[in-house]
């Protein structure tokens, strides 16, 4: 995520201006995606140089979602931050973007219903809020059947989010966002268009988000609010993960999460492209939820360099996070100070494993 501020002082855009983000002086940051390069659910070497070409002094990094149990996983190749031997491989990566000067949180997630027999412990169904599961074929996955948790189940999730988080610091890393967002498993908690019980952990708005609280109140607890974010994104159907309300969903979080004071509140916006290739503008607007958080809010979600300094000069948000963008330009920061062409993304190589192509092959700028 690329936000106010970059490493150079001359320039005033909006997007490069300084920001204080509780403890942590920023002067950019960069979205997590997915990149499907940790094989064995494992961090590998070719990802300290990933992240450190993206990192400047004051940078702040959020690493891609990464799994905080065994039955997290619902893509091929993804890190988690489970066992000791993912906490010792996370050491050098997080090491080589604090040699830069950077921040770096890590998002810890679990997938849930997003999932196959073949990701889970002995091929068994993903668990989720819901006996429904995702359209066999939607994102090109052939999704299985997932089981509910049983309600007594539920405080070991809960503790094997405040574990992840306990193991991120071990690694080195600043914080956590936990990922409550895109349709997985804490999002199919609080959308009503997914959750089905009957349970306290279901039905009314306040019961359904009751999960996703009591994962930022045990890590709140763990490690500190000045190092937790929370990622979300009420008004998307990612995964079929849709609510009736979305904006009463947004709303109700963002004054509940005032409760922990966490770090940051991290909105994406499902923003479309028209048949102009042009960003339509949202119908609706995240004011509401921004005016009811007390910490830093960022927006993110198809955001270009106008677009960002805009949301960030007329107070819409904080910060403007990219992803896909910095993906592609691992100096943004400085082609955003110049306002410099991007090298354009290649979406086939997203989520390839080659350690190079697609991943560290990207062009600096040369000036």
């Amino acid at each position: 995520m690329e936000a106010a501020s970059a490493a150079a002082a001359t320039t005033t855009i909006p997007l490069l201006t300084p920001y204080k983000m509780g403890p942590f002086n920023l002067s950019h940051s960069v979205d997590p995606l997915t990149r499907n390069r940790s094989y064995n659910n494992i961090p590998q070497p070719h990802t300290i140089l990933y992240y450190s070409q993206r990192t400047t002094n004051g940078g702040f990094l959020i690493a891609e979602a990464t799994g905080v149990n065994d039955t997290a996983q619902g893509y091929p190749n993804t890190p988690g931050i489970w066992t000791k031997e993912q906490v010792e491989a996370w050491k050098p990566i997080v090491d080589a973007a604090h040699e830069k000067g950077g921040i770096f949180f890590c998002q810890i997630w679990h997938c849930g219903r997003v999932s196959t027999y073949g990701f889970q412990p002995n091929g068994e169904a993903p668990i989720s809020c819901t006996s429904k599961g995702v359209t066999p074929g939607l994102g090109g996955g052939d999704w299985s059947p997932p089981r509910p948790l049983r309600t007594e189940e539920i405080p070991q999730i809960v503790n094997d989010f405040r574990l992840a988080a306990r193991n991120a610091i071990k690694a080195g890393f600043d914080g956590v966002e936990i990922h409550g967002a895109n349709g997985y498993l804490i999002d199919q908690f609080m959308k009503d268009q997914v959750n089905d019980r009957t349970d306290e952990y279901g039905g009314s708005l306040e019961n359904r988000c009751r999960f996703a609280l009591e994962i930022v109140e045990a890590v709140v607890n763990e490690i500190g609010a000045e190092r937790v974010g929370i990622r979300l994104s009420p008004h998307a159907n990612y995964m079929e993960a849709q609510d009736s309300n979305p904006e009463a969903l947004g709303l109700y979080m963002a004054k509940a999460l005032n409760k922990y004071q966490i770090l940051y509140l991290h909105i994406l916006e499902p923003r479309l492209f028209n048949a102009q290739d042009k960003l339509d503008a949202p119908p609706y607007s995240l004011l509401p939820m921004r005016k009811a958080f007390d910490g830093t809010f960022i927006a993110s979600g198809g955001y270009n360099r106008d677009d960002g300094n805009k949301a960030v000069a007329e107070n819409y948000t904080d910060l403007v996070a990219y992803g896909r963008s910095f993906l592609a330009n691992p100096d943004l920061p400085k082609r955003f100070e110049l306002n410099a062409a991007l090298n354009e993304y290649d979406r086939s190589t997203f989520y390839t494993p080659d350690p190079v192509v697609g991943y560290t092959d990207y062009p600096f700028l040369e000036v």
